[in-house]
């Protein structure tokens, strides 16, 4: 069994930094692309970052030059490295990784964690 294991949230003052960290755990035999969603209240889930196998990133326009996404592929591990935070970025953060635990690639996320930024 696969699991995505969330940390670094917390309240925070507007302008401050949050470091996000995901590790995936279980029987895991390759990871494809990892990345960060989030949903804040009454809001539809969206997509953060992304980073694949290879470094590649990818981010949506109202967080680039502020956030950084990273990964450690010996640790099975992504980070969210949050910087000049806002109020508007308010929201329950998910990891989310493409990963093969037996013959074919599934999508796994985990549970959650809240990041508050407060004005």
């Amino acid at each position: 069994q696969v699991q995505l294991v969330e940390s670094g949230g917390g309240l925070v003052q507007a302008g401050g930094s949050l470091r996000l960290s995901c590790a995936a755990s279980g029987k895991i035999f390759s990871i494809n692309a990892m990345g960060w969603y989030r949903q804040a209240p009454g809001k539809q889930r969206e997509r953060v970052a992304t980073i694949t196998s290879g470094g590649a990133t990818n981010y949506v326009d109202s967080v680039k030059g502020r956030f950084t996404i990273s990964r450690d592929n010996a640790k099975n591990t992504v980070y969210l490295q949050m910087n000049s935070l806002k109020p508007e970025d308010t929201a329950v953060y998910y990891c989310n990784a493409d990963i093969m635990s037996s013959t074919w690639y599934s999508y796994y996320w985990g549970r959650g964690t809240q990041v508050t930024v407060s004005s």
